[in-house]
């Protein structure tokens, strides 16, 4: 990988919605794989263009918003390339809702590339759940627990697999936002809420 790090953060603009949310989100994650792992992180936010072929050399990106997705040609193009060409690719819906627009137009995008049935619950036993923390099953998020959105707790992800491995992560649990804080407010958590991230991250690179 470029420059000698084993690891970059891969933030894509997409022209409908709003691609720039939970801000600090992305150097707490890189911290937490700074704390815990000897991956060789490069501590700055790659922000590309999903429609830019660059893209399509990250080892990991990540995707979310509250509104409505509607990608043009060279946007679809791209995700679905990246997707079945071995990429990894986080989606997270920061509306915590599995009615609101960005769930219902995101998951519309999805199955046009891949099909109706490409995006489905994984299993609480999933291999993503101990690739370096153990959990069993996604973790909540403060959201979820003080009611926002559709009002429920999301004991699932989703996620298109090719090859038996993940490729596509999709999380209703704003986990985005669960995360969107300075790295340096972590010492007063009783539990480091950043560490599933990190099973995430290891998944990814694990391909």
């Amino acid at each position: 990988m470029a420059a000698g790090f084993d690891f970059y953060f891969t933030r894509l603009i997409y022209e409908s919605g709003d691609w720039d949310v939970d801000i600090r989100m992305p150097s707490n994650v890189l911290n937490s794989l700074v704390e815990y792992t000897t991956l060789r992180v490069d501590p700055v936010e790659r922000v590309v263009a999903l429609s830019d072929p660059k893209m399509l050399e990250a080892p990991f990106c990540y995707l979310a918003g509250h509104k409505l997705v509607q990608f043009t040609p060279a946007e679809r193009k791209n995700f679905e390339r990246y997707v079945r060409g071995g990429g990894f690719l986080f989606v997270d819906d920061c509306n915590h809702d599995i009615d609101g627009l960005f769930a219902k137009s995101f998951e519309a995008e999805v199955a046009r590339m891949f099909g109706g049935n490409a995006l489905r619950k994984i299993s609480n036993k999933h291999p993503i759940y101990s690739s370096f923390f153990k959990f069993d099953g996604p973790p909540n998020t403060g959201v979820e627990l003080n009611g926002w959105g559709d009002d429920l707790v999301h004991d699932y992800l989703k996620a298109v697999e090719f090859n038996g491995r993940i490729r596509l992560l999709y999380s209703n649990k704003d986990y985005g936002c669960e995360w969107d804080y300075d790295f340096r407010n972590k010492r007063w958590l009783a539990i480091d809420n950043t560490r599933f991230a990190v099973n995430i991250v290891q998944y990814a690179l694990g391909a």
